[in-house]
């Protein structure tokens, strides 16, 4: 019996049917990037308006301190009903980190992936727009394919999806490199794998990000970019610098790990039910007008993903005292947990902030300069709740450009302890039960915690938790009558 070989890639990308994938990717980087673009000012302008303008077009002289109030609870209210009447789930939960890689949301689907993440993003719940956009591009490049081909293999699908991924994230990075590293390690695609996929994403993305720019200069709404300008300068690391890597990266794996344990401790009483749901967006909005009454600051500090708010805290830093910024933490840190509980959206943003917000924090202690402290902070606890080191070095690096690349060393430092530490505070996974021997019956006894009962196995290749989440109407009725 002769077994099949693998197809050779470098035949591959020789191959015609390669070049026409590639110009497939290239064709739909312009409708896709455009999609993004729009969704993001779409966001954008929705904030503007709840947070800014209602307010003063209802009579007040400015936003009320319980303002946040009400769009959180709507929040609520039209994220759950979202989730639970429409295809699909929404998109991925963002308490399992930054899913790619998967099945691509199908066209029945994408429109409650849009819906939630509009009502999450532009109503204030602590989340970001990444998530939203990687599954809106795959899906749309799923969409480009059944168009042109409904009986295309499923690779191709896959390799398109991929490339419709890569134009959307690039539009909010303002980096088609950077955008393509995260996918990459986020999917874990290397070798051969790797060199087949990358050239139609970055082709995508590239012409994705010049549509994009012509876009801003003819709209005028604005560009989208990670790096903050006007950063003072910063010298080269000391020896403190790295002491303060070891601390910074054992702090963050701790406060990582308890953000995330209280998500997922919150999201089977949060998820798709509506009063709960709702009850989680006022609890981020008590959160946001507690800091606010307390400090005297903006409740934005707390409200939505930060990516605004993160350059404004590192440039003004000063005007910080110790006990506010350590209040910010607590309070941004709580909230962030809770939303990952029921909403929908990207855990990047907030990861960043909480990181910055944390090492400003602890600048307030002596050999620990702002910049440095902030750069170390985002790195750390982007590898704890992101579990992609690599990314979240580029992550720092570009977000504070030239200090970036000063500070990379300690910054490296940092992600490396705490990507460490919190792997050994995550709980290992259960062992699979052993598989029965043949003419032997299987053992008595309940089965282990955490695994399905005889005869309520969910169907091959889905786990038991996507089975759940894909009856949410199912789990409410069930609750409902107990």
């Amino acid at each position: 019996m002769t077994t099949p070989t693998a197809p050779d890639p470098a035949a591959l990308l020789r191959s015609r049917n390669y070049l026409r994938l590639v110009l497939l990717a290239a064709i739909i980087g312009v409708p896709i990037s455009a999609v993004a673009y729009g969704f993001l000012a779409l966001v954008s302008k929705l904030q503007q308006w709840v947070f800014t303008d209602l307010p003063k077009g209802l009579g007040f002289d400015g936003t009320p301190l319980w303002w946040p109030v009400l769009p959180l609870a709507l929040a609520g209210l039209l994220v759950a009903l979202t989730l639970r009447h429409l295809p699909g789930t929404g998109g991925h939960s963002p308490a399992d980190g930054l899913k790619t890689g998967g099945p691509q949301p199908g066209p029945a689907d994408l429109p409650g992936v849009f819906l939630a993440a509009l009502a999450t993003l532009s109503l204030g719940v602590v989340l970001g727009p990444e998530a939203p956009l990687i599954a809106l591009g795959g899906g749309l490049g799923v969409c480009a394919v059944r168009l042109a081909r409904k009986d295309a293999p499923p690779q191709v699908t896959t390799m398109v999806a991929a490339a419709g991924s890569f134009t959307a994230i690039s539009t909010l990075f303002g980096s088609p490199l950077l955008g393509a590293f995260l996918l990459m390690e986020a999917a874990g695609i290397a070798g051969a794998t790797l060199e087949l996929v990358l050239v139609p994403g970055l082709l995508a993305s590239g012409i994705g990000s010049l549509i994009f720019i012509g876009l801003d200069n003819w709209t005028g709404l604005g560009t989208f970019s990670l790096s903050i300008p006007g950063l003072p300068s910063t010298g080269p690391p000391t020896g403190a610098d790295f002491g303060w890597a070891l601390v910074i990266g054992v702090a963050a794996a701790f406060a990582g790990a308890g953000i995330k344990r209280l998500a997922l401790a919150l999201r089977p009483h949060v998820e798709y039910r509506v009063l709960a749901t709702v009850a989680a967006g006022l609890a981020v909005a008590g959160l946001a007008v507690g800091y606010a009454a307390a400090t005297g600051k903006q409740a934005s500090d707390v409200l939505f993903s930060g990516q605004d708010a993160l350059g404004p805290l590192i440039v003004h830093s000063a005007s910080y005292t110790a006990g506010a910024v350590v209040l910010l933490v607590v309070c941004k840190s709580l909230a962030y947990s809770v939303s990952m509980s029921g909403f929908r959206g990207g855990p990047v943003f907030p990861a960043m902030f909480v990181g910055a917000a944390g090492g400003i924090a602890l600048s307030h202690l002596p050999g620990l300069e702002p910049i440095p402290a902030a750069a170390m902070g985002i790195g750390a606890m982007c590898a704890v709740m992101l579990r992609l080191p690599m990314t979240s070095v580029l992550l720092a690096t570009v977000l504070l450009t030239t200090d970036g690349l000063a500070v990379m060393p300690v910054v490296i430092v940092a992600v490396v302890v705490a990507y460490l530490a919190s792997a050994w505070l995550t709980p290992a996974p259960r062992p699979a039960p052993a598989a029965p021997v043949p003419g032997q019956p299987p053992s008595a006894g309940p089965p282990p915690a955490g695994q399905p009962a005889e005869g309520s196995v969910p169907a091959a290749g889905v786990s038991a938790r996507q089975d759940r989440a894909d009856q949410p109407q199912d789990r409410e009725d069930k609750a409902d009558e107990a």
